[in-house]
């Protein structure tokens, strides 16, 4: 598999080329398979991961309950807060789907940060959106109902089909920690939806939206 290239990485396009290319050359590849730990909350920071390939979500367990932080795609950056505070993960990140992650030394990301002003502002910038996207869940998290929320989903996957079947994008269980509550809730929440014919089941975890009106109105806080 080829190495990341610094245009493909959001937080490298405001790099100097040459220092962007520099600061990848010193990154250690791995492969993770679906479900891998990639670390753990609590565990020594190992450098800034770009994510080559795949998805990974970052998870935090509360009361015997996992909750997602956040989710990351390819081009995205995770370990920021190690590699800049040399503490430990303060969440556990978890392969959603086999991925491949370009691991880059704390010491180099910030002999770059150092170097290039242009290169901490994107930093900066990229941890801002990452604060606001967590506040924006945590709202979420604590207004309204799980059937809100469930239902906010159901259409979102139902735009992005544009009108064909869609899956929950996820298991059960993975959908559950995305909305703040546990599988048989939400396995309890869409047998309700399939019962009351807001919507269907299409096969193969899919499904499709019969009542889009009343399903926008159980989505309102």
């Amino acid at each position: 598999m080829n190495p990341t290239r610094p245009h493909e990485v959001a937080l490298l396009t405001g790099l100097d080329p040459a220092a962007a290319r520099r600061l990848l050359s010193a990154a250690v590849h791995r492969d993770y398979g679906p479900g891998a730990v990639i670390w753990r909350e609590g565990e020594p920071g190992r450098g800034l991961a770009i994510i080559e390939t795949g998805t990974i979500r970052i998870v935090r367990s509360i009361g015997g309950r996992q909750f997602v932080v956040h989710t990351e795609g390819p081009g995205g950056s995770l370990g920021e807060i190690p590699t800049f505070d040399g503490g430990t993960y303060p969440a556990t990140a978890v392969a959603a789907t086999r991925c491949r992650c370009a691991f880059l030394p704390a010491a180099a990301v910030l002999a770059a940060v150092e170097a290039d002003p242009a290169f901490a502002r994107a930093l900066l910038a990229r941890l801002g959106r990452r604060l606001r996207a967590l506040v924006g869940r945590l709202a979420a998290a604590t207004t309204g109902t799980v059937r809100s929320r469930l239902a906010s989903h159901l259409l979102a996957r139902a735009a992005l089909a544009g009108g064909r079947p869609f899956t929950l994008d996820g298991t059960q269980a993975e959908v559950a920690e995305e909305l703040g509550t546990v599988r048989e809730v939400v396995a309890r929440e869409l047998s309700r939806l399939r019962s009351d014919r807001i919507i269907a089941s299409a096969g193969h975890g899919r499904f499709r939206v019969e009542d889009e009106a009343e399903l926008e109105r159980l989505s309102r806080p």
